[in-house]
């Protein structure tokens, strides 16, 4: 039976939750914040809107991986949902925003799949590198909106 992965990591950034949703879930800025992604592609116009699809080229446990995500759920300023189902690995990714106060914002970041083929057996692994690289890139991102 295939192992599910799924990892919530959060963070408070002391930055309005208007501008913390605005930069966190516009993708053109996830090389900036993500250690592992290298480059961003978006297929769709914009807007981001349900539907709309991004092409991702990240570095995850010394592989090169390149997958499309497609926007499932999109509440400005509140949640955004990615989903990819192709790869060894299909993922959905979710972020939330909500105030803490008027200048601070939790922002949650879940990363949820379950593992196919021979990834399947390596899930428990996947998962530990995963909430290393969230908390990290959460870390990141709390640093370059912090010092605006």
């Amino acid at each position: 039976m295939a192992r599910d992965v799924d990892v919530v990591t959060e963070t408070v950034v002391a930055r309005p939750v208007d501008e913390v949703a605005a930069y966190a879930g516009d993708p053109a800025h996830a090389p900036d914040w993500y250690a592992n992604i290298s480059s961003v592609e978006e297929r769709s116009p914009r807007p981001l809107a349900v539907g709309s699809r991004v092409d991702f080229v990240a570095r995850f446990l010394g592989r090169r991986l390149a997958y499309t995500y497609e926007v499932v759920d999109l509440e400005p300023g509140r949640r955004l949902v990615m989903r990819t189902a192709d790869g060894p690995f299909p993922m959905e990714t979710t972020y939330t925003w909500e105030p803490v106060d008027p200048g601070r914002t939790r922002m949650t970041l879940r990363n949820r799949g379950r593992p196919t083929g021979f990834s399947r057996l390596a899930a428990p692994v996947v998962a530990v590198a995963v909430r290393r690289a969230n908390r990290a890139d959460l870390a990141r991102l709390r640093q370059v909106l912090e010092r605006t």
